[in-house]
């Protein structure tokens, strides 16, 4: 569950690298979710991106929309891939399609999963620490529930600098647990949460923000694991 698919200064996947070599090992074929669809672009231009972006992987990248059978393509999944983009967008084809309950599940049994941006927010209990604009009204703003809270990736601390006076990222998300008690983890760019059935374990080089209702924000180094945060 990665904040970004591309850090300064590196190309499209590119720092992702070793890890993905490590986490899809064996699988020859990824199934891309391209829903999210990055300033608009077509499903098939990014499942090109998504190709060439992982040719590092020499597996071959299928996108979801070229399937008839949406579902029964999740339940085949070796791997499976979920770009970044618009996340009211992506969570509006997945209920509309009734893939959300199925992608869930089929990653639960132990299909590897990569989720970036976007990809990452639905991996929260619900998307509503997403930085995106409300493009389009989903079904429901719940997801995937992959892990016991949410995400909010890209995450930006304040600058003392600006001159801008608008909200914070941390004023923000503050607003959001003022309604909702449910833990919210902003990752920064270049960090990402490596989730297996035993535990979730922040790795990259940047420290995490955590957020729990009712406490003062903390952070924590990478390689802390983050299995005991929950509601």
């Amino acid at each position: 569950m990665a904040s970004t698919s591309k850090i300064y200064g590196s190309e499209y996947l590119a720092y992702l690298e070793p890890t993905l070599k490590k986490h899809f090992a064996g699988a020859d074929e990824i199934l891309f979710i391209p829903y999210a669809r990055p300033s608009g672009i077509t499903h098939d231009e990014y499942t090109k991106k998504a190709t060439e972006g992982l040719a590092y992987l020499n597996a071959k990248v299928v996108g979801i929309h070229e399937k008839q059978d949406k579902i029964q393509a999740l339940h085949d999944a070796k791997a499976i891939f979920v770009g970044g983009g618009n996340t009211f967008l992506l969570v509006t084809q997945l209920h509309e399609l009734e893939l959300m309950d199925v992608l869930r599940e089929v990653v639960q049994n132990g299909t590897p999963y990569l989720g970036t941006s976007a990809g990452t927010n639905i991996c929260g209990l619900n998307m509503q620490t997403t930085n995106d604009m409300p493009i389009i009204y989903p079904p429901s703003f719940e997801t995937l529930g992959l892990v016991p809270f949410n995400i909010n990736p890209h995450y930006i601390d304040a600058d003392p600098t600006s001159k801008h006076q608008g909200e914070t990222r941390e004023t923000r998300i503050r607003e959001f647990q003022n309604l909702n008690k449910i833990p919210v983890v902003g990752l920064r760019e270049g960090s990402w949460l490596n989730v297996s059935s035993s535990d979730i374990i922040l790795e990259g080089t940047l420290k995490a923000v955590i957020f729990e209702p009712n406490k003062p924000t903390y952070e924590v180094e990478s390689g802390s694991s983050l299995r005991t945060l929950h509601i």
